[in-house]
């Protein structure tokens, strides 16, 4: 849909996902819902769900929308339904960002459900407060992972 191919990204096959602790699902936004290729690549995890390789693994999510009104909220509870299916544990961010949540000044993306950003026409890029908000959800739902793991 008009972006350039990343070669230097490596490139997941949905069979990949068993072998991970945890994981953080990242995709852009179209009309308020995950993009249809992104569902397209969780529609190709059915042999997962069947062999319920999933279940238990904590998952997080993190995106991206054109503008302030383009799905910061729906966007994640659209895609916990994924989550919820394959018996994963959807680890939100929560208010647990802090006082970067209320953040009144500047534009900023995300939710208690994730870490975001507005992409716009895509000349726009995170911004500093947005790109803390996503490190700490990233450690934040590492440190989750690890404790479902030393715990099993």
């Amino acid at each position: 849909m008009s972006a350039p191919p990343k070669s230097d990204v490596p490139i997941i096959t949905p069979n990949e996902l068993a072998e991970a602790d945890g994981i953080l699902f990242g995709f852009p936004t179209r009309f308020g819902m995950m993009a249809a290729q992104f569902k397209a690549f969780l529609d190709a995890t059915g042999g997962l769900w069947r062999a319920q390789q999933l279940a238990g693994k904590p998952a997080g999510i993190f995106y991206s929308t054109g503008s302030q009104g383009g799905g910061q909220e729906t966007t994640p509870l659209t895609a916990i339904t994924q989550v919820v299916h394959h018996g994963m544990i959807f680890v939100p961010v929560g208010y647990t960002f802090g006082a970067g949540m209320f953040e009144m000044e500047s534009v900023k993306g995300g939710s208690p459900y994730g870490a975001g950003t507005f992409a716009g026409d895509g000349s726009r890029f995170p911004t500093e407060l947005e790109l803390e908000q996503a490190f700490h959800q990233g450690k934040y739902f590492a440190s989750i992972a690890k404790k479902l793991k030393g715990s099993s």
